[in-house]
């Protein structure tokens, strides 16, 4: 949730420094394979005792987004896969604090990436499962294939969404289909609400300062290095040190205290997110244990 990529690099013009976007406009493939190279390097030296249980394969890169194919414990290989972005990634426009979408229609693309990095497909989607901006910021695609088309075609296989709470300091890799690129860090914490303009989220991820997530990078799985599972969905940093402004998140605790950490950036847990889809990988928002929002 930040400003236009175009803003952000006429500021870094000007002032030769700045932020670029969560969400982004297309950049020239030149530009972005130089960052995502010279990235990639310091950030895998900076994790390099666990870096090798995480790539690139299944995330995609969206028009404006990144994000992944994922499966839950319980898909099936022969269910329709999904892919899982931000809410607001969502190709109709933010969902609005108290809006949650549900089986509406899409056709949007996705580019399928190998572990290089390498666009292998197009994954097209049928309808978009669920998305929403109210406790957390997600969007869940269905798309016309499924696992076992994607890994007989393609040779990949989806992300599996882990669904048990993550802990602090577990070693995370941000993977951004977007850029090609990987950040990898630690959980810090988690914010008991974090509140950007009109919308607030519950239970949010707090990174170490090394993920340091540019443009594109919306809807990124967060991946314990360790188990190579989906723990959380990248959505926001705080840019400008201002307090609960769109693009400057702040955290609120149980009584109500408000801090922020400038330059710090946070993602959305998805551990709840696979007991709302039962057998067939359907959406079911009344199933035993399912948390999210309902419409």
């Amino acid at each position: 949730m930040r400003k236009p990529l175009v803003a952000a690099l006429f500021a870094l013009v000007i002032a030769g420094a700045g932020v670029a976007p969560a969400v982004a406009a297309p950049a020239p493939a030149a530009a972005s394979t130089s960052t995502s190279a010279s990235a990639v390097k310091a950030d895998t030296k900076a994790a390099a005792p666990t870096l090798q249980a995480v790539s690139l394969a299944g995330t995609v890169a969206l028009s404006n987004c990144s994000g992944s194919v994922i499966r839950f414990p319980n898909s099936a290989d022969s269910d329709p896969a999904l892919v899982l972005s931000n809410g607001h990634c969502l190709e109709t426009g933010f969902p609005e604090p108290g809006e949650v979408i549900v089986g509406q229609a899409s056709s949007r693309t996705f580019g399928l990436l190998n572990s290089a990095g390498t666009r292998v497909a197009t994954l097209r989607a049928s309808k978009v499962a669920y998305s929403t901006m109210t406790d957390t910021d997600v969007t869940i695609y269905q798309l016309t294939s499924t696992y076992t088309t994607i890994k007989n075609s393609y040779g990949i296989s989806a992300l599996t969404v882990q669904d048990t709470h993550p802990t602090v300091g577990t070693a995370i890799t941000v993977a951004s289909g977007y850029w090609k690129r990987l950040y990898n860090c630690s959980i810090d914490g988690f914010a008991y609400r974090l509140k950007e303009g009109d919308w607030t989220w519950k239970d949010s991820i707090r990174y170490t300062s090394a993920c340091n997530t540019i443009g594109g990078t919306s809807g990124s799985p967060v991946i314990d290095q360790a188990t190579g599972k989906v723990v959380a969905v990248n959505n926001t940093g705080n840019e400008d040190g201002e307090t609960c402004t769109v693009n400057n998140p702040c955290e609120v605790d149980a009584s109500g205290n408000v801090t922020i950490h400038p330059g710090i950036n946070y993602a959305e847990e998805t551990y709840q997110i696979p007991a709302c889809f039962t057998t067939g990988n359907k959406l079911n928002l009344s199933a035993s244990g399912c948390t999210l929002p309902k419409p």
